[in-house]
């Protein structure tokens, strides 16, 4: 693979030690202890698997899904009823995350959000290239008791997309809350991969939270990342396994935590082949050992298993260039058991992997339109904070342009990319390593440039920005975000820089601890 996973990957998995709880710390982690581990996991909980959406198709051929934002509750804990939010279809009473959406590409599908919560919300397509006013953004907004009704053609490439709230100021609140959810896009290629859902084909949302002595979300005790929980929920399972009937399962792995970066390995250090990230597959199956996922990244991975076997997979230290402490604070040092698979004693025959996956060429940077750099530092980038009537960047439709993304700061951030897949240019190299794969989100250790080629789509609105932002969710909520536009190529330098907003999420003002 590429030198990210080799620089940062460690050797071996570390056995687990005794919990060091973080339930009521009011107190800021950067400079605290890790974790050391999330509990000796007896892995009790059989792992949920989210339901597919219900969907309805018109005459047309319009495919239909019905999404409702509501509060429940949830027992994550033995004996503790946690309160929630969530995403329901209307087939069930929502406790927490929501149903897995799923349709093919060439469809045209509408999504009918209603909010039933007691304050506004957005709903973000992440990784969905779709126009910016069904993007789902701060610029979308759903008032309480209103609903919103975005539609559009899906072209692109079989991946696996999540969706979540994207309220300017809010977003790691509602997200901590409960809300998120997949969307599968699926296309005609790779077809001997496992694709069972539910069986062979796993959704796998890891989420950290801290819970306080009530058994609420607890968003007391930031780290340099954000709030780290000592809790970890995977598809909202505490303590899962997950019963395996054929020899070979694939994973698909959703980052779903606000700040938490996982180190991924399994505890008997065997090797597992990363077939896909964030936006669809690579042009081969790589051999690995280790995977690092910042927050809103996602990888699949399949992995060979024996009658009877039982792996753990688990987060491990990484090495993303801090100093101790910081490390510490931001996690890079704690040890997380988060899932057992658990093998049954007769398994069913699994399809050998094909030697070569079928995915679109790499960007062609023959004719590049702009060379921009942005530099990422405090929770700013290229100097400045969010402001929502602000266009930072304008950029023309189906052009091709290359990102230097710096980050300056001695902490972690990653990049998020609305509404487009870019590949990275390794340094040193004048084109893109179609190995590192199609991604949205890109992480960056305290101190590391990457540069991004990204092909811009083909839907101008000159009054309707895309984001780009750090995904750690609060430092996004912090301000550091910024906004384009994809317009004409003919209209880049003539287009607005300014917007009339009538909007700001910033006025619920939570008490977030």
């Amino acid at each position: 693979m590429s030198t990210r996973f080799t620089r940062r990957s460690m050797l071996a998995g570390m056995a687990a030690l005794p919990a060091l709880t973080l339930v009521g710390c009011e107190s800021d982690r950067t400079t605290a202890d890790p974790i050391s581990t999330v509990d000796t996991l007896d892995f009790a909980n059989r792992l949920r698997i989210p339901a597919l959406a219900a969907s309805s198709v018109a005459e047309d051929g319009l495919r239909v899904f019905r999404l409702s934002a509501v509060a429940g509750a949830a027992e994550f804990l033995p004996g503790t009823t946690t309160p929630t939010w969530g995403y329901t279809d209307g087939s069930y009473d929502a406790g927490y995350l929501g149903p897995t959406l799923r349709a093919a590409r060439g469809e045209h599908v509408r999504v009918i959000v209603k909010n039933r919560l007691s304050e506004t919300t957005t709903v973000h397509w992440h990784g969905m290239h779709l126009p910016a006013r069904n993007d789902g953004g701060p610029h979308q907004p759903i008032a309480a008791g209103e609903q919103w009704q975005p539609d559009w053609s899906i072209d692109q490439q079989a991946a696996t997309l999540w969706y979540h709230p994207h309220p300017h100021g809010e977003t790691e609140f509602q997200v901590t809350r409960g809300l998120a959810g997949l969307f599968y896009i699926d296309d005609d290629t790779n077809p001997d991969l496992p694709h069972r859902y539910g069986i062979d084909d796993i959704p796998v949302i890891l989420q950290d939270r801290a819970f306080d002595s009530r058994g609420q979300f607890s968003l007391r005790g930031r780290a340099v990342t954000g709030v780290l929980g000592d809790k970890i929920l995977v598809n909202g399972t505490y303590d899962p396994y997950l019963p395996v009937s054929t020899s070979r399962v694939r994973l698909r792995i959703l980052n779903a935590s606000t700040a938490r970066i996982y180190h991924l390995a399994f505890a008997d250090n065997r090797e597992f082949a990363l077939i896909a990230t964030d936006l669809g597959f690579l042009p081969t199956a790589q051999q690995t050992r280790r995977l690092l996922l910042s927050p809103a990244e996602r990888a699949e991975i399949v992995v060979d298993l024996k009658p009877g076997e039982r792996p753990v997979l688990r987060s491990i230290p990484w090495d993303l260039n801090m100093m101790l402490p910081l490390t510490n604070g931001a996690g890079g040092n704690d040890h997380l058991d988060l899932l057992q698979l658990r093998a049954e004693d007769s398994l069913a025959e699994g399809r050998r992997l094909p030697e070569r996956l079928e995915t679109p060429s790499a960007v062609a940077l023959d004719h590049v339109a702009a060379r921009r750099t942005f530099q990422l530092d405090g929770r700013e980038i290229n100097g400045q904070q969010m402001e929502m009537s602000r266009i930072d960047t304008v950029v023309g439709a189906g052009t091709t342009e290359l990102w230097t993304v710096r980050n300056t700061h001695n902490q972690p951030h990653n990049f998020h990319v609305h509404g487009v897949a870019f590949q990275t240019v390794p340094p040193g190299s004048t084109a893109p390593d179609p190995q590192l794969g199609w991604k949205d989100t890109v992480l960056l250790a305290a101190g590391e440039t990457v540069q991004l080629a990204i092909t811009f789509p083909p839907y101008e609105d000159q009054l309707t920005p895309y984001m780009y932002h750090c995904h750690l969710m609060w430092h996004e909520d912090m301000g550091m975000m910024a906004q384009f536009t994809v317009v004409s190529p003919d209209q880049v330098d003539s287009a607005p820089r300014t917007l009339g907003v009538d909007h700001d999420h910033m006025a619920a003002n939570h008490d977030h601890g």
